[in-house]
């Protein structure tokens, strides 16, 4: 329980530098695109760009894996 705990906070934490980063480089985040669903239903999907594509569908999963790795490094390592 511990150990899912620990990766729990660290993909927290990872996600949260994350969005502050994109945000700066203007990148949208999930909530901005759910925000445009909501406003405009499927054609949200024609409102966002390659890059913002390309971040949410492919890096940030990964950035959040590396959360994952983090978190199981450090319990391993204290355990």
């Amino acid at each position: 329980m511990i150990r899912l705990y620990i990766i729990g906070i660290c993909i927290l934490i990872i996600a949260i530098v994350a969005n502050g980063i994109v945000l700066k480089l203007g990148l949208k985040t999930w909530y901005d695109f759910i925000g445009l669903l909501n406003d405009f239903g499927l054609s949200a999907f024609s409102k966002i760009g390659i890059f913002d594509y390309l971040w949410l569908f492919i890096l940030y999963p990964f950035v959040l894996a590396l959360g994952y790795v983090i978190g199981n490094k450090l319990y391993s390592f204290w355990s």
